[in-house]
């Protein structure tokens, strides 16, 4: 795709003699796993900064899933202003990777221990034809769907709840409850767009709920399918897990008294 899929913002911290920084960031799909992003960041940050560089992502995501929200924060002895750490490092990033805003942190600032909340939107292309243009950025789904249905099921899901039937068998996490704070189903034009806020996410939850909504909203299962699923505990029992290039992290909530940067969340051929 020609255009940026992923932002990250930066952050920095004033310590003693180091700076913390936190930065947004946008990053293509290809970069979006936080361990190849810190990568590609490290890389070109040391070239440009010449000093050593230890930085962490707000939160990993899977290979082909795009972010425009990711958060970074690392230290620094290095003194910049803010529209330089901005101009400087998207010089020297990769095309898929661009930072959106830099901002000084306090040292308890952790961009991924500090976060209260994160949000992300998957993108269904709903047509009979894929997709050319945006392909990398959308999930394509052929059948008919009702987003009004789909919007009606999901809301079974909000609150705290144990989310075994959307976990990914693979996932690490000690504990499978989650607080969902927020899931709407909307439809613009082709393209359905599934809004998702939680204070964490255990393993593939998203893409998970994602392919069992598309399910009821196809007409394959009843409305109350997913309250169903949330009651069973069960992963065998939900859909197949949804492709990763409609998903987008875009968001990160922190503390107000951090006062961090609030930019339109995207994606770009979005309206917020």
């Amino acid at each position: 795709m020609s255009e940026v899929l992923s932002e990250i913002p930066l952050h920095k911290n004033r310590a003693p003699a180091l700076s913390t920084t936190a930065v947004n960031i946008t990053a293509g799909s290809a970069r979006t796993k936080c361990a190849a992003c810190r990568k590609s960041w490290k890389k070109r940050c040391l070239r440009w900064l010449m000093s050593r560089l230890t930085c962490f992502c707000a939160g990993r995501t899977d290979a082909g899933v795009h972010a425009t929200g990711q958060v970074v924060h690392f230290e620094t002895s290095a003194v910049r202003k803010d529209a330089a750490w901005t101009m400087g490092v998207n010089t020297n990033l990769p095309g898929d990777i661009a930072v959106r805003w830099v901002k000084d942190v306090p040292s308890e600032f952790h961009a991924r221990f500090s976060a209260t909340a994160r949000r992300y939107r998957y993108v269904i292309y709903n047509h009979r034809l894929r997709p050319a243009v945006l392909q990398q950025g959308v999930t394509h789904f052929h059948l008919p769907l009702d987003a009004d249905i789909m919007h009606r099921a999901a809301q079974s899901l909000l609150g705290e709840n144990d989310f075994t039937s959307f976990r990914a068998v693979q996932c690490q996490s000690r504990t499978p409850w989650r607080n969902m704070m927020h899931i709407t189903v909307n439809r613009y034009g082709a393209y359905i767009v599934v809004d998702i806020k939680a204070n964490a996410f255990v393993h593939h939850m998203v893409r998970n709920i994602v392919g069992s909504l598309m399910e009821v909203g196809c007409g394959n299962q009843a409305e109350t399918w997913m309250a169903d699923l949330l009651a069973m505990k069960d992963r065998t029992k939900a859909a197949a897990t949804a492709k990763a290039e409609g998903l987008y992290l875009v968001s990160v909530d922190y503390p107000d008294h951090f006062a961090l940067p609030r930019l339109p969340m995207g994606p770009l051929f979005l309206a917020d």
